[in-house]
């Protein structure tokens, strides 16, 4: 394994860790169940931040999601990994993070095939500074009314990550 190569934390169906595994490898037809996150920022008005996937993305590729997610590493606590994929995918600093849904748990199938299978719980934060978003993962982002996108969601769940529509009810 090289230093670049990021892992996933792999779960038994009860959510215990019993082994990690290459990203890039895990993410197939067949995924075995991982741990993942998913972050939702809130600016000082109350407006969610979307983001679009950059057309580049393996899984969704230019889909509207929440404002980001990621894989914490083998022994990386999940704060810390919702604080690190933060900056690097958005160039933003959080404050206020929070556990929102902490059992959350979904499988998904992309068109391609490709298979989402991940537990991952759930968190809000509160963006302390300005959106800095990085093209290799976000195409565009917006700040959002959060009544406006559950609307547009429900109206139109194709256009959206299939999380998102699944989370942004339970928030």
């Amino acid at each position: 394994m090289t230093s670049d190569t990021e892992q996933v934390v792999l779960l038994s169906d009860d959510g215990v860790p019993i082994g990690v595994a290459d990203k890039h490898e895990v993410h197939t037809d067949d995924t075995p169940l991982h741990l993942a996150f998913s972050c939702h920022v809130f600016d000082a008005e109350g407006r969610i931040l979307v983001t679009r996937r950059a057309l580049s993305k393996r899984t969704w590729p230019g889909v509207w999601t929440n404002s980001f997610c990621g894989h914490p590493g083998p022994e990386e606590e999940l704060t810390d990994a919702v604080v690190r994929r933060a900056r690097d995918e958005l160039g933003l600093e959080l404050a206020d993070l929070e556990l929102a849904l902490p059992d959350f748990r979904y499988l998904a199938i992309d068109a391609s095939g490709i298979v989402e299978n991940e537990i991952c719980p759930v968190y809000t934060a509160r963006a302390a500074g300005p959106v800095l978003a990085n093209p290799a993962e976000v195409a565009e982002w917006r700040w959002a009314d959060a009544a406006e996108l559950q609307l547009a969601v429900s109206l139109t769940p194709w256009a959206f990550s299939p999380w998102l529509a699944l989370q942004l009810p339970q928030l």
